[in-house]
């Protein structure tokens, strides 16, 4: 969003940490070689012999893994229903799905996870009423049904809640004093326990979804939970604090963007932005006197954006630790991949730091034939670049209990597109390829610490902001999200400085294969196919699946964009259009749901696209389908089903952002009862408010079919 707590870059270009290398931007050339989509899908179906849909998991235990894989062996892969129009202005406020759907609230920020009451929305939020109550912006998510028969009628569903709105929470208006009201740590704690994880068990009775609120598995993991740290990372000098001078213990996990999930069943959660709650107030680092490490030290703060004031959310005024000047090594604790075992109310949390630092927007899981297990990783930010982790062991179906340790054990790779098609993964390996003491990397841990830095060093692929990935459930394709890139093209031309010296917000690379467009404002999704359909690859082939886009946008080109690759912001999309894609997934049949992250307020650029939506594509044709459109001033992200399809889970993530004077401006959603009742008891909307919606088809047949 182009909210300045969730910057894109566009809007608030000095707040996006951005990439400003040397090196070459596959080559900077514009003699850009593009696999056709129809040689591409050639090569897909040859390579599906080994492959089962066990590639996927997409379960919470192997057992039931298994049932799914021998259901998508013969994927349905139409899409069925007819699309709905795009949500131009003036909008609807409200979650509108095509004819034969339904579309209702299942649980909004605020609502009580126990026998407690909800909250009142009338008055400012408090940190012992959230920490019984969801949590704010909910994004992504996934569904563990129950063991046994009752899998599609029980589960927990687990969400990530990514940020929150301070005058929202602290009931501040208009919107503009929240910079100048007097701050204190009870309403700072308020917005902490907002953000995090909710492990929510849900269940299906009369026909209706709703939140079992005595279950003894629901539970809240906030900015203040304790964490592990565990990896090649867990107790290096840089994770040490004077409150955790062993470095193997944290407070927290934060801006939990994306998500994963592993076939051992548990849920991972991925740190996004967190830097955007840190603050450098004096442009120091207290009590360091060596001028060389002082330098790395704001060099490292500076690659990942950590600046004087943060996002603006003022935490550093009132809680110590959010001071990086102070207390340098606390944002070296954020930017993991978190674990969670939703099914033990007592474990607890660890951060998986051989899986690198960043800003993870997700983890998608996928097993070869040989049980090699890989995550695939987008580093969410302008000129950033995509990862995978390789565990060193394979899975052990027999006893899943083995794998709870996979995640500290293995091998980082950063990638690299060439323009005629290939690409390479290239291990971010302490020793190897330039990764030395005289770079800079004492050992593993700091090359894990300083991931940025590392893919600079080795030359890796500047990306128009990797997000979410997914795989195909038959051909084991990999597709990932790139939602957008002003600075892409824009003059004068620059790019990362490969000893890792970038500042926040500096660099034009110029166009190349895999980012192919200036001022590239509606994105693309791009594919790779693995050599020999194995994890353990080292080399790849990809295409771009669709670049996104506004047929009739009558939109000019800025003057200061060199025009290589213009393509009057049209895209290629078959079907309806959209922009910005961010959430991705894949349901059981073949069908790709996407869902975009743009400004949502059908103005401007998205005049004719109209506010965020979820899209349906068929990865075969390339044909795509409006499904959703949304309120006003939202992102639509997170999206998972029941195991047979038939319930729809979807995330609608501050409805009516981006408010001035009073909390409703934009959006009374969902309280306005669009979408069906939800726990809001008075005469008049107070404020929008983060749900997840149920979608069923009125048939009670597939969803999508």
């Amino acid at each position: 969003m182009s909210s300045k707590l969730h910057p894109d870059g566009k809007l608030n270009p000095s707040e996006v940490t951005t990439n400003d290398s040397r090196n070459s931007s596959i080559l900077e050339i514009i003699e850009q070689r593009k696999l056709t989509r129809r040689n591409f899908l050639k090569s897909s179906v040859s390579a599906t012999a080994g492959v089962t849909a066990l590639t996927v998991m997409s379960s919470s235990v192997v057992d039931g893994l298994l049932n799914y894989a021998e259901a998508a062996q013969n994927p349905i892969g139409t899409i069925g229903f007819i699309p709905i129009s795009a949500n131009i202005s003036p909008m609807t406020d409200g979650v509108t799905v095509p004819v034969g759907y339904s579309a209702k609230v299942l649980v909004s920020w605020g609502d009580s996870l126990t026998a407690e009451p909800h909250w009142d929305t009338v008055g400012a939020m408090d940190e012992a009423t959230q920490l019984h109550c969801y949590g704010a912006h909910t994004d992504g998510m996934h569904y563990f049904p129950f063991p046994g028969p009752f899998g599609n009628k029980r589960g927990l569903l687990v969400t990530n809640s990514e940020y929150c709105d301070p005058p929202l929470v602290n009931n501040i208006t208009p919107a503009a004093n929240y910079a100048t009201t007097a701050i204190t740590l009870d309403m700072v704690r308020a917005q902490q326990v907002a953000h995090g994880i909710n492990i929510v068990t849900v269940d299906k009775k009369n026909q209706q979804w709703q939140v079992n609120r005595h279950s003894l598995l629901n539970r809240r993991i906030t900015g203040n939970t304790l964490c592990k740290i565990s990896g090649p990372a867990a107790g290096h000098d840089l994770m040490k604090t004077a409150a955790n001078p062993a470095g193997f213990r944290v407070l927290g996990t934060l801006n939990n963007c994306a998500h994963g999930y592993t076939p051992w069943g548990t849920y991972l959660t991925c740190e996004e932005n967190w830097n955007g709650y840190f603050s450098n107030e004096t442009s120091d680092v207290a009590g360091e006197s060596d001028p060389d490490r002082k330098l790395k030290i704001l060099q490292n703060q500076a690659r990942y954006g950590v600046v004087k004031g943060g996002f603006g959310y003022r935490w550093h005024e009132v809680d110590e630790r959010f001071r990086a000047d102070l207390h340098p090594n606390e944002a070296n604790r954020f930017g993991w991949v978190v674990e969670i075992d939703p099914w033990d109310p007592q474990s607890t949390p660890i951060k998986r730091t051989a899986m690198g630092r960043m800003k993870h927007e997700g983890a998608q899981v996928v097993i070869d034939k040989h049980d090699q297990i890989a995550f695939y990783m987008g580093d969410d930010e302008r000129n950033e670049y995509i990862y995978k982790f390789v565990c060193r062991w394979k899975l052990d179906r027999k006893n899943p209990v083995k794998n709870r340790h996979m995640l500290n054990h293995g091998t980082l790779y950063v990638a690299k597109f060439n323009a005629d098609g290939s690409g390479q993964w290239l291990p971010l390996v302490w020793g190897q390829n330039g990764l030395t003491q005289e770079n800079g990397f004492a050992d593993q841990g700091e090359v894990l610490i300083k991931t940025r830095q590392a893919a600079d060093r080795l030359g890796a692929t500047m990306m128009d902001r990797p997000e979410w990935g997914a795989v195909h459930p038959l051909t084991g394709d990999m597709y990932m999200t790139l939602t957008n890139n002003s600075r892409r093209g824009n003059t004068p031309a620059s790019s990362n400085n490969v000893d890792g010296t970038t500042n926040a917000g500096t660099s034009n690379p110029s166009v190349d294969a895999a980012n192919p467009r200036p001022d590239n404002d509606f994105g693309q999704i791009i594919r790779w196919q693995e050599d020999k359909r194995l994890v353990t690859a080292t080399t790849f082939k990809w295409d771009i699946f669709v670049q996104c886009g506004d047929k009739v946008t009558a939109k000019s080109l800025g003057s200061s964009y060199n025009p290589a690759g213009h393509d009057g912001y049209m895209g290629n999309i078959n079907g309806d259009d959209y922009g910005a894609p961010d959430g991705l997934w894949f349901d059981r049949d073949g069908r790709l749901w996407i869902q975009t992250d743009q400004v949502g307020d059908a103005s401007g650029d998205w005049v004719n696209i109209g506010g965020n939506v979820m899209m349906c594509a068929d990865p075969s044709t390339g044909e795509t389908k409006r499904f959703l459109t949304s309120p006003p001033h939202c992102e639509v992200t997170g999206v998972i089903t029941t195991p047979d399809s038939k319930t729809m889970f979807v995330g609608i993530q501050h409805p009516g952002e981006d408010w001035k004077i009073d909390f409703t401006d934009n959006s009374t959603w969902p309280d306005n009862g669009y979408n069906g009742q939800t726990t809001f008891t008075g005469s008049s909307v107070s404020k929008p408010r983060s749900s997840v919606i149920v979608i069923t088809k009125d048939d009670g047949g597939v969803i999508g079919s």
